[in-house]
């Protein structure tokens, strides 16, 4: 009766005596349904993990330089990748620490009750998922046990506060989570989703990624989407739906079993999405072959990431000479024996009675498709590390001592875990075995992609991480054989001469919008105005200088005046030539040929002045602009004045007494005619005092609302405030010339002066009132030439007009 209740007790779990007992927590079993604790059996993840403990226990055993004369004994369990299970079986390995009160227990004899001691266990291999180890490390760590994992990365677990008896071989998600925002920011991605099984691998896995791209800000979530513990019928259809929401976030980062991620690609597969989405996968993916099997195309170009690992070649040649006849210490071996070669094991077997009946001379390998498990290397590096720490301790603790010493006979959690936090040596794999204050290994991945070739698909590594990435961007390949990258962006980069426009809560997001008018491109973010003389380039992302332009002698404006000035000039010179060729003559002498010649002299000037005007601007060309441009007219309109005075004070005088006026001699009219010029002379002299003559470039003139048509007009500094004082003075002797003409209208016909005189002044007040609006209200220094010129033009035809009737 007491043999088969011992039995039974350890009928689910695998007991191998020793000086020292280890536990262990395997997923033997996957998750069962219908509140059944265990479902189907795990080949890779439970069978040969499981091995690979009890692998590391034979060679420890052996090794005449590790634990020398101690055996290590194994109390192995299954935790049905259900946290709950997991916590029931893990109170097996505290038995020892709980006293038992006994005093109200008896016998149906009256003697007291005899217990099986339980064994007590030193340490704790274990578990495999994430929310398995969180759960049993809240126990272990109250009795003080030690634990190693040799899958868990849940970032949660570096916690030392909370965790502070839980250690591990393989790296946190925190590592992992930083090396996939590395890969996405060197694949030029910011815009992605996140996709994460319910439990603390999923959520905390994702957490980190978050975590760590909102502080590095170069990557932006778009979604971040959850798969329940049970999913319902069509919740997988739903989440593709919801990744399709955002169709710029193609890149999707996976946190998540690979049950999930197998659904989630046929999923995307059934929506006819071959091609769109960029996965990004976690280790739970890696190199595995179950989640992509038969969604091969679906899973074409995803990324994994996996903890850099190397195959055993000890573990397999151990595992390919199991059989049922050397292997009976597992007691799961016999189902695995079925499940691996589709065959039963007599009228005892689990599996259909249809099937063949096993013959036991099955060979793994042989008979059956073997590959190494990925964590088979990191089960025999966390039960060499626990036996690197106790050998350790060991040395220091029984010092030449063959065996356990009265020191460890009770072994103090508390002391083995600060001798496991600092062993330090070669895993099985020749990269070296250490644990920082929290308990992490380092980080160490490999970086897969999955690519199709010639029909055939492989993950194929593509770069690694150590603290930073490395990788091969040529290697990589995506859907349909394509090298170049896809995107995975939210906005595209915005084009030169454009800024960028934030969306509001979402920094990778933004509009474009183009610098307008004469803005340029200060920055991504901002634009900003060019200086008065400057216009944005082609491209806006600078200003260059506008280009300078002055009238040049080949324009309209220009060729119009100077042909209309050379006749005038030819034509006044002729009038010239033709009053010194005659001027003794009594026609020449009786039309006052002093004045004669001080009013062709004036119509000279005013022709000359178009040449000016129109040559380029320099102190020379402006000194003499303000020198002549008021000096002919002021030129004739003074011998006009003195001659209509003259008239005037002549029929005036002629009224009173037959006595002649004074001052109407020739000589006397000149010096009148010359101390008038004077004034003119002496406002110019002053204006050149007071307002130094130079040039300077006028940029508003020309300002177009296209900046490409914008120049700049190079100008004597004349204002027109400055035209007018000094144009004032002319038009202030024609309007009293004018007065004159009109005094003197009534005089008799044969007096043939004062009526062309008078009909000049007329014409000319008139021009004079047309010009003043339309010149001040031209904007093109260019088209002023224009009136200017045709005014000075008329008004010198006007007095030819005059100089003729004379």
């Amino acid at each position: 009766m007491l043999q088969r209740a011992h039995c039974q007790e350890y009928a689910h779990s695998i007991r191998l005596e020793g000086d020292i007992i280890l536990g262990g927590l395997f997923p033997v079993h996957s998750r069962g349904e219908r509140g059944v604790p265990c479902g189907d059996l795990k080949k890779e993840k439970g069978i040969h993990r499981l091995e690979a403990m009890m692998f590391a226990i034979d060679q420890i055993n052996k090794d005449p330089d590790l634990l020398t004369n101690i055996t290590l004994g194994v109390r192995i369990l299954d935790t049905c990748s259900r946290d709950t299970y997991a916590l029931e079986q893990s109170l097996t390995f505290v038995q020892a620490l709980i006293e038992k009160d006994a005093s109200d227990v008896r016998c149906a004899n009256g003697d007291p009750p005899i217990f099986t001691k339980p064994d007590k266990i030193s340490g704790v291999i274990g578990a495999a998922s994430s929310s398995v180890s969180i759960m049993v490390a809240n126990i272990l760590r109250l009795f003080k046990i030690p634990q190693i994992s040799y899958a868990s990365t849940a970032p949660e677990l570096s916690d030392n506060s909370r965790y502070d008896f839980f250690s591990r071989v393989v790296p946190p998600d925190s590592y992992q989570a930083q090396a996939m925002v590395d890969i996405v920011t060197a694949l030029g991605w910011n815009y992605v989703s996140t996709l994460a099984s319910e439990g603390n691998y999923g959520e905390s896995g994702v957490e980190a990624f978050t975590q760590i791209s909102r502080e590095t800000g170069g990557v932006c979530i778009a979604q971040s989407l959850k798969i329940p513990r049970e999913p319902r019928a069509g919740e997988f259809d739903k989440i593709i739906s919801r990744l399709l929401e955002t169709p710029s976030a193609r890149a999707v980062i996976i946190f998540a079993n690979e049950d999930d991620i197998r659904r989630v690609l046929e999923a995307a597969k059934k929506t006819n999405h071959t091609g769109h989405f960029l996965w990004i996968g976690s280790d739970s993916w890696g190199s595995k072959i179950t989640p992509v099997y038969q969604q091969e195309e679906i899973a074409e170009g995803a990324v994994t990431i996996l903890p850099k690992r190397a195959s055993i070649d000890a573990f397999d040649r151990y595992f390919r000479s199991r059989s049922l006849a050397n292997n009976r210490r597992n007691v799961w071996f016999a189902e695995f024996w079925e499940e691996n070669f589709g065959c039963k094991l007599g009228s005892h077997g689990k599996r259909n009675s249809n099937l063949k009946k096993c013959t036991g001379l099955e060979r793994i390998g042989r008979d059956s498709s073997y590959e190494q498990e990925g964590k088979v290397q990191f089960v025999i590096d966390a039960v060499y590390s626990m036996a690197h720490a106790l050998n350790n301790m060991h040395k220091d603790l029984c010092p030449g001592s063959i065996g356990l010493c009265s020191r460890m006979s009770v072994i103090e959690g508390k002391e083995l875990l600060g001798y496991i936090r600092a062993v330090n040596f070669n895993g099985s794999a020749g990269t070296p075995v250490v644990f920082n204050e929290n308990g992490d290994a380092p980080g160490r991945y490999d970086i897969y992609q999955y690519q199709i070739n010639n029909k055939t698909a492989e993950y194929k590594m593509i770069g690694h991480w150590t603290n930073q990435l490395h990788l091969n961007v040529d290697e990589m390949q995506w859907n349909g054989r394509e090298h170049t990258h896809p995107a995975s962006v939210c906005s595209l980069p915005c084009k030169p001469g454009e800024r960028k426009k934030p969306v509001k809560g979402v920094p990778c997001c933004w509009n474009c919008d183009r610098c307008e008018g004469y803005q340029y491109q200060l920055d991504e973010l901002t634009c900003d105005l060019c200086s008065a003389d400057k216009r944005p380039n082609k491209n806006r992302t600078g200003c260059q200088d506008i280009p300078i332009i002055k009238l040049e002698w080949h324009s309209p404006w220009a060729v119009v005046p100077v042909f209309i000035s050379i006749l005038g000039i030819v034509a006044t010179t002729f009038v010239i030539v033709t009053f010194v060729r005659y001027n003794d003559t009594p026609i020449v002498r009786a039309s006052g040929r002093e004045l004669s010649y001080v009013l062709l002299t004036g119509i000279f000037l005013c022709y000359s002045i178009t040449f000016l005007m129109i040559g380029t601007p320099d102190i020379i060309v402006c000194s003499l602009r303000r020198i002549f441009l008021g000096l002919g007219m002021c030129f004739s309109y003074a011998a006009l004045l003195t001659k209509t005075n003259r008239i005037h004070r002549i029929f005036e005088q002629g009224k009173k007494s037959v006595t002649a006026p004074r001052f109407i001699s020739p000589a006397s009219q000149l010096i009148i005619t010359f101390s008038l010029i004077s004034v003119q002379l002496m406002g110019v002299f002053i204006w050149f005092i007071v307002d130094h003559p130079h040039v300077f470039v006028d940029y508003i003139e020309q300002r177009t609302i296209d900046p490409e048509n914008a120049r700049g007009v190079l100008k004597c500094d004349i204002s027109d405030l400055s035209l007018i004082c000094s144009l004032g003075y002319s038009i202030l002797l024609m309007v009293t010339c004018t007065v004159y003409a009109i005094k003197t209208r009534g005089v008799p016909e044969t007096f043939n002066e004062a009526k062309p005189i008078g009909f000049t002044m007329y014409t000319t007040c008139i021009i004079w009132l047309a010009f003043i609006p339309i010149f001040f209200g031209t904007a093109q220094s260019a088209e002023r030439v224009a009136p200017t010129h045709n005014t000075l033009f008329i008004k010198k035809n006007g007095r030819k007009v005059t100089l003729k009737d004379n």
